[in-house]
């Protein structure tokens, strides 16, 4: 998934993308707070937003990333079938779009718009410093609506597992949104098909529900976050 960069301060941003960044919240306000929570299905996330150390609780296991390392706990028979180094951020990098394509490292270009329903969705490519994370290759493509400047899909590839740049992308469309403090944040996402021009065509399989969000300004202890 994204890389996990190592400072987290707000570097020089493209401006189409401090535009969506503003109208999400703006990052002065994201800045104020340093914890999130938040579940999908029965898995409770909790993320440190500025050491990016997190928690994750089922009924089935839990994963953390104390600051230098990720540990696994397997709490019943059923399998974790996901790599936990790969798993840990999956979740809140989807999350916390559009803020964490503010981090260090990276560098911002125009991408080709993306089409849809008539609309024409102009598109920013977000591509990463070589010593920026365990998935520097990785890219991503945010889109946002021409008008409202509001984030509506994002364009991924991965390279966790292969190691090799690819020309692979998924496609997420964020389907709601929700406010919390101020912040607009992601309430259900949806993978499409793309077709031969990579435009999106239809949703496949069930959407992600985020729930039970909070964001708080005081950070938990460290010990919260270890094994």
């Amino acid at each position: 998934m994204l890389p996990t960069t190592k400072k987290h301060t707000r570097p020089s941003i493209s401006k189409d993308l401090s535009k969506v960044i503003n109208t999400h919240g703006g990052m002065h306000l994201w800045h104020t707070f340093s914890t999130v929570r938040f579940s999908v299905d029965d898995e409770k996330h909790v993320v440190d937003l500025h050491s990016r150390k997190t928690r994750i609780t089922s009924k089935d296991f839990t994963i953390g990333f104390n600051g230098k390392k990720v540990w696994f706990q397997q709490k019943s028979a059923s399998s974790f079938t996901s790599d936990p180094n790969f798993y840990y951020n999956l979740y809140f990098y989807f999350f916390a779009m559009p803020f964490v394509l503010a981090d260090e490292g990276i560098t911002y270009t125009e991408a080709k718009p993306l089409e849809y329903n008539g609309i024409s969705f102009p598109g920013i490519k977000i591509s990463y410093n070589q010593d920026v994370g365990a998935s520097p290759d990785d890219n991503y493509f945010l889109y946002f609506h021409p008008e409202t400047k509001q984030m509506e899909w994002l364009g991924y590839s991965v390279t966790y597992f292969s190691k090799k740049v690819s020309n692979n992308f998924n496609l997420i469309k964020y389907d709601t949104w929700q406010e919390e403090k101020g912040i607009l944040l992601p309430k259900s996402i949806s993978w499409f098909t793309k077709d031969s021009l990579g435009n999106p065509v239809s949703a496949k399989g069930n959407p992600v529900l985020f729930s039970t969000i909070s964001l708080q300004e005081n950070s938990l202890s460290d010990i919260f976050y270890e094994e």
